[in-house]
């Protein structure tokens, strides 16, 4: 168990750098209007995408191997397991933003992808807090 514990420990620091940096080219994206940094920044995003996405999955699928595997229980599970259908999601709606940067359909603001950048930011705040105190 404490390898499955490590690797998804290890997967979920993988896919949040991701989920940290991957917003953080958006802010850059929507500001620049040359199409030298715009084709740069659209290469970098896909990128990126394309590696975290099975960081995602394998942090994901060894949460629930932990979970189901090992009997994890409690309220706070579910609260967490809410919390990571939720960066799922966000992780899912950063491909549809990231494609339409490379479409140019981009109507968000440099200000709008700064505060969305802070979305996993909280999310990690109240996982590491579930996960370790398991107050319910």
């Amino acid at each position: 168990m404490l390898v499955v514990k490590s690797l998804h420990i290890i997967f979920v620091v993988a896919w949040f750098a991701g989920l940290f940096y991957l917003p953080r080219l958006f802010v850059n994206h929507a500001m620049v209007t040359d199409a030298a940094t715009i084709e740069r920044l659209t290469l970098m995003e896909h990128k990126l995408y394309r590696f975290m996405t099975p960081l995602g999955i394998l942090a994901v699928g060894l949460g629930l191997w932990l979970w189901l595997g090992y009997g994890f229980q409690g309220g706070w599970l579910h609260v967490k397991t809410t919390l990571v259908l939720g960066l799922v999601g966000y992780h899912l709606y950063c491909g549809r933003l990231l494609r339409d940067f490379a479409a140019g359909r981009n109507t968000k603001s440099h200000v709008w992808f700064r505060v969305f950048n802070e979305v996993p930011v909280l999310v990690l705040f109240v996982v590491v807090f579930l996960a370790v105190l398991k107050p319910f």
